[in-house]
């Protein structure tokens, strides 16, 4: 009975252990701690209210003339090609001119017979003239004469105007360019049949050039006040890093159906921009509010419904959310209206892996000396 009673209390013991053993197998380990994190810093400062606003632009000749034939016909040959230059009074194209030769013997032919309907018509009158003073023939006779005379001479005007005017439609045929430029477009090729006043060539004229940009319908109002003022705006062409000075020269009245944008043309003169070239315009605009600051717009996040930057409290090297409300959104940078305050350092790489209170270090890039900040000066004033 006793060695019973000690086989149940190691039995028992045993038992308690395994269970001892189970629950401590079973429990939940503590969580690591957070990892400090590096990230990248700016210190904020304020904007003054106003923006650098950049837009794409293409570089246009002041003066574009769509050219087209002053007449209807078969196009007989194109004689240019799309980019060539060419100087005034070359021919640009030909039409067939076989029926508006035609057309002009015609009218030689009936200048012909006017002329020879006019000559009987003054001899008759000068023969009449002298049968009434010898009275042979009545007043009324010879006035029927006289006006017989008359209208002899005006169908004879008539028919030398209509000769003028076929000669001159005879000369139609040929399409020739009134001014020296480059041809930008070509809309005819050899066998089609046009209209008259058909566009079929853009020239585009030698001399000033334009940079012809879009500008948004909140914006018409305020390019509009740049109008006729100098060097209101820097045009730089693509692959250049340097700003051209340019006057906005003027606006379209009225914002294109299609893309709701107001066309703007700036005066860049003859700086060395050539025609069809890519290009940036950029001016200084007033934004929607008095102040506020500027950040990069992936400085921003979002939490529980509201936007946040995350600001990074330099003594205990944690960061915080921090709700604000924004404003304008220019490219890739955002206007903060509340929330921020000028000398505030916020992180602006990293911010959806952050959490309140987390311990980062500010990045530090390779080759840099040690002890160097990571924080980024302040926002500079042109657009990201």
């Amino acid at each position: 009975m006793k060695l019973t009673a000690r086989r149940l209390s190691a039995v028992m013991v045993s038992a308690t252990s395994i269970l001892m053993l189970t629950l401590a197998g079973c429990s939940k380990e503590a969580p690591p701690p957070t990892p400090e994190r590096a990230v990248r810093t700016l210190m904020v400062s304020e904007t003054g209210g106003v923006l650098e606003r950049e837009f794409s632009a293409d570089i246009r000749a002041r003066t574009e003339s769509k050219l087209g034939f002053r007449v209807p016909g078969k196009v007989a040959r194109r004689l240019v090609e799309l980019g060539q230059a060419v100087r005034p009074g070359q021919v640009l194209g030909q039409l067939d001119p076989q029926d508006l030769r035609l057309e002009q013997d015609a009218a030689r032919a009936g200048l012909a017979a006017a002329e020879a309907n006019a000559a009987q018509a003054s001899a008759d009158l000068k023969r009449f003239t002298e049968l009434k003073a010898q009275g042979f023939i009545s007043e009324a006779e010879l006035d029927r004469h006289v006006t017989i005379a008359k209208t002899a001479e005006a169908s004879l005007r008539q028919a030398r105007a209509q000769a003028g005017v076929q000669s001159n439609q005879a000369s139609y045929a040929a399409l020739v360019a009134d001014a020296a430029g480059v041809i930008t477009a070509v809309d005819m090729e050899p066998g089609q049949v046009v209209n008259a006043g058909l566009p079929v060539l853009t020239l585009a004229h030698d001399g000033p050039r334009d940079a012809v940009f879009a500008v948004p319908e909140d914006l018409g109002q305020a390019v509009r006040g740049l109008v006729g003022k100098k060097d209101a705006i820097k045009v730089r062409r693509w692959g250049s890093s340097e700003w051209v000075p340019a006057t906005v020269r003027e606006v379209a009245a009225s914002a294109d159906p299609m893309t709701r944008t107001f066309l703007a043309k700036a005066d860049v003169g003859k700086s060395g921009f050539e025609l069809g070239q890519s290009a940036s315009v950029a001016f200084n605009m007033p934004v929607r509010v008095a102040g506020g600051v500027r950040i990069p717009l992936y400085a921003l996040a979002e939490r529980d419904g509201q936007s946040i930057v995350w600001v990074l409290d330099d003594k205990s090297m944690t960061v915080k959310p921090q709700a604000v409300v924004t404003a304008d959104v220019t490219g890739n940078v955002i206007l903060i209206a509340r929330g921020l305050s000028p000398g505030q350092e916020i992180v602006t790489a990293g911010v959806h892996a952050l959490n309140p209170g987390q311990k980062v270090h500010r990045y530090q890039a390779a080759g840099a000396q040690p002890g160097a900040s990571g924080a980024t000066a302040a926002l500079p004033a042109k657009q990201f």
